[in-house]
């Protein structure tokens, strides 16, 4: 496969960097299992990317939750409070940042987290390796973003923050979500996505190339820098 070179690169955070899926798929089936219903994979692949209030609004919708979108969200904050702190790193993800930052390729964060929900990610063990991003874009929190994933805004909000301001194709994305892959593709950007390994293979196919884990990935692909 042959792909364009790019010059500037944007990050998805969950799922992608930090290994917090599993711990969205506990904290959704901690608030609907009081109600006696089961949050499954297949409603968990919907609701990736997307920012809090749709996904709040998605689920009740399709559970029939008697709750109200606040309601849902601050259920699910008490659960995350708990859970979030301990979130590990994936494979591969510190090395690719550090490498990208000691080359000086502009690197930038757009993720459908809350800034709030960062924090409690990042703060108590991944502080020095996000302080790398000059750029972060919380889809959740900023009102740049009018639109969730799978709409572009995330991350044309985000690429306009370099101060180059680069074209849509000279930027790559990193996703792990079939939104972000579409949000991407829409927005005129080459991704990357790293998907569950229990995803369908057939719903990875608008993705410019599938790996298994960012370890994978091989950066002079794309024009960058190679490994050293």
């Amino acid at each position: 496969m042959v792909f364009n070179p790019v010059t500037h690169v944007l990050f998805d955070m969950d799922g992608l960097i930090l290994n917090t899926e599993k711990l969205y798929t506990v904290a959704f089936q901690n608030v609907v299992s009081r109600y006696g219903k089961e949050f499954t994979f297949e409603m968990k692949l919907k609701l990736m990317g997307t920012q809090a209030h749709e996904a709040a609004q998605m689920l009740i919708t399709a559970l029939d939750l008697p709750m109200t979108v606040d309601e849902f969200i601050t259920e699910t904050k008490k659960q995350f409070q708990i859970l979030f702190p301990d979130t590990e790193l994936m494979p591969g993800a510190k090395r690719l940042i550090e490498h990208f930052h000691k080359q000086n390729i502009p690197i930038g964060l757009a993720t459908s987290s809350s800034e709030e929900g960062y924090h409690l990610k990042v703060d108590k063990h991944h502080s020095a390796l996000f302080s790398l991003f000059p750029h972060k874009t919380f889809g959740s929190s900023d009102p740049e973003v009018k639109r969730g994933k799978p709409y572009p805004d995330i991350f044309l909000v985000a690429a306009a923050k370099f101060p180059d301001v680069p074209k849509p194709e000279q930027c790559l994305v990193f996703e792990d979500a079939i939104n972000g892959v579409k949000a991407a593709r829409a927005a005129g950007m080459q991704v990357v996505m790293v998907p569950d390994p229990r995803m369908d293979r057939n719903l990875t196919k608008e993705a410019n190339l599938v790996i298994n884990s960012l370890e994978d990935f091989q950066p002079q692909l794309f024009g960058l820098p190679p490994y050293e």
